[in-house]
C-alpha cells in the first residue's frame, strides 16, 4: 500500500485530494487549465488578501476555438436559463490580481447585481471564448423580438415540408432553445389566408368613389329588362302549359261526368213515362231526347237539342241540327236526314275516331219510343264548315239519289283544328220498338 503523499505538490497530481487545493497558487493553477473558468467575481470592494505563493509553473497559452475542448453541456442555455445575463468572460492575464482564497469570506457589497433585460441575447461561451483568445472584443449578439419571428424562423416548423411532417432541424443554442423547439415538433402552423387581415389596410374611400362604387354595383337597365322578359317568359310558358292541361285532360273529364248524369236523368224519365208513352216531336234547346250508341267505338252519348256551344257540345253532348235554317228531321220522321254534331276533341270528344268507321258498321239511335239502326255508307273526309249541303235532306257528295231515311255526323279536322269538318253518313236498317227489346248489336 502506497503512503499518502503531503505537501504542496501532493495535491496537484491527484484532483480528489481535498488538499490539493489548500495552497491558493495550486486552486488557481487548476482553475486555469479549465476551457470554462467561469470567473464572476462578486461587485463590492477586492478584499485584502495576502500574496500567494505561486509555484512556477509553465506560462498560460490560449487555445484557438478548433483546438478548444468541447463542452459536454450548452453554457450559453445554461447562463440563460438559471443565472440570466451573465457579462462575458475575461481571460486570465499576468496583470490580473490572484484569485481569493476559498476559506477567507468574502464581503459582497452593499449593491445587488443588476439583471439585464431578458431580451437581449448572450452569445455560447464558446464563441466568447473564441474570441477572447483571438484578442476581438465581445459584443452580445441582439437577440429578436417575439413579434419578428416568422413561420420561417420557427425553429422546428417548416409549413411546406412534404408529407406535412415537420422538418425539424438540431436545435442549436441553450435550454430554452431547445424546449421551444421540442414543444414546435409535431406541430404545423397553418399558412395565412389571404383576405382584409392579412392584407395591408386599404385606403378609405371618398363620398365620390363610394357613389361611383355603389352604382357600379347596381345592375345595368339591360339585365333588369332581360331579367322581366325571362320571368314574364316563364310565367306565360307555366300558363299555357296549365291551359293545355285544362283542355286535353280536365275538359274531358269534367265533360263525361255531365255526360253520364245527362243519361241517367235521361233513361230515368223514360222509365217514369213508360206506362203513359207521349210521343214528342219538339224540345227545349239543350234538352236531352236520345241516346247515341257506336259499337265499334264503343260510344254511349246523349243527344240533345240544338248544336249550341255552350249548352250541348262543351258539355260532352252530341248536338241536333235543329234551328233554322240548318234544321233536319228526327229519326222518327218517315224520311229526311237526322243530322248531328259533336267535338272529335276535348270535352268529351265522342266524335273523335268517327274516321274509323267503315260501310257496314251500325249506329245505333235510342228514343223513349224506339231503337233506330243505320248503317255507315259513305264518308267525305275534308269539306268547308260553310258547305251546308252535306246535312241536305238528300246530302250532296253522300251517293244517295232519292230522299230517304239517313243520318249523318259532322266534326272538326284535322285534331285539335277547326279549320275543316269530316263527315261520315248512314242509312236506317232496322226500326224496333222498345217494348221488342235492344236490337242485336246492342245486345251482343
Amino acid at each position: 500500500m502506497t503512503p499518502p503523499r503531503h505537501g504542496a505538490g501532493a495535491g496537484q497530481d491527484d484532483p480528489h485530494d481535498p488538499r490539493a487545493y489548500e495552497d491558493p497558487g495550486a486552486f488557481e493553477a487548476a482553475v486555469h487549465r479549465l476551457a470554462d473558468p467561469l470567473n464572476d467575481p462578486l461587485p463590492g470592494p477586492e478584499p485584502v488578501v495576502p500574496e500567494p505563493v505561486v509555484p512556477q509553473q509553465a506560462p498560460y497559452e490560449p487555445q484557438s476555438p478548433q483546438q478548444a475542448p468541447q463542452e459536454w453541456y450548452d453554457p450559453d442555455g445554461y447562463q440563460r436559463d438559471w443565472y440570466g445575463h451573465q457579462e462575458p468572460v475575461q481571460p486570465p492575464s499576468e496583470a490580473s490580481p490572484p484569485a481569493p482564497d476559498p476559506h477567507v469570506p468574502v464581503d459582497p457589497g452593499p449593491a445587488a447585481v443588476p439583471q439585464p433585460p431578458a431580451s437581449e441575447a448572450v452569445e455560447p461561451a464558446t464563441e466568447v471564448l473564441g474570441r477572447i483568445d483571438a484578442g476581438d472584443p465581445v459584443v452580445p449578439a441582439p437577440r429578436p423580438e417575439p413579434e419578428a419571428l416568422t413561420e420561417a424562423d420557427a425553429p422546428g416548423v417548416v409549413p411546406d415540408a412534404p408529407g406535412g411532417a415537420p422538418d425539424t432541424p438540431p436545435p442549436t443554442g441553450g435550454r430554452a432553445e431547445r424546449r421551444r423547439a421540442a414543444k414546435g415538433r409535431g406541430r404545423r402552423r397553418p399558412a395565412p389566408r389571404p383576405g382584409p387581415q392579412s392584407a395591408a389596410p386599404a385606403k378609405p374611400m371618398t363620398r365620390m368613389e363610394a357613389r361611383r362604387a355603389a352604382k357600379a354595383a347596381k345592375d345595368s337597365p339591360a339585365i333588369v329588362i332581360s331579367r322581366g322578359i325571362g320571368e314574364l317568359f316563364i310565367t306565360l310558358g307555366v300558363l299555357m302549359l296549365l291551359f293545355v292541361t285544362y283542355q286535353l285532360w280536365w275538359t274531358n273529364v269534367r265533360a263525361d261526368q255531365i255526360a253520364g248524369r245527362e243519361t241517367h236523368k235521361i233513361q230515368d224519365d223514360w222509365a217514369k213515362n213508360e206506362k203513359t208513352p207521349e210521343k214528342q216531336e219538339a224540345f227545349e234547346p239543350g234538352q236531352g231526347f236520345a241516346i247515341i250508341h257506336i259499337p265499334k267505338l264503343d260510344v254511349v252519348t246523349p243527344i240533345a237539342e240544338g248544336t249550341s256551344k255552350e249548352k250541348v257540345l262543351d258539355r260532352g253532348m252530341v248536338g241536333h241540327y235543329s234551328e233554322k235554317p240548318l234544321k233536319t228531321a228526327m229519326p222518327s220522321a218517315k224520311e229526311g236526314n237526322f243530322a248531328l254534331a259533336g267535338h272529335r276533341n276535348t270535352h268529351g270528344e265522342p266524335f273523335r275516331y268517327i274516321n274509323r268507321l267503315k260501310p257496314g258498321d251500325p249506329i245505333v239511335v235510342e228514343t223513349r219510343e224506339a231503337y233506330y239502326t243505320y248503317e255507315m255508307t259513305s264518308e267525305l273526309a275534308q269539306t268547308s264548315p260553310s258547305n251546308v249541303s252535306v246535312i241536305a235532306p238528300v246530302p250532296d257528295q253522300s251517293g244517295f239519289t232519292k230522299p230517304g231515311r239517313y243520318i249523318t255526323l259532322t266534326t272538326c279536322t284535322p285534331e285539335f283544328t277547326s279549320t275543316y269538318r269530316l263527315i261520315v253518313w248512314g242509312k236506317m236498317v232496322d226500326e224496333r220498338p222498345r217494348s221488342e227489346g235492344k236490337p242485336d248489336v246492342l245486345a251482343d
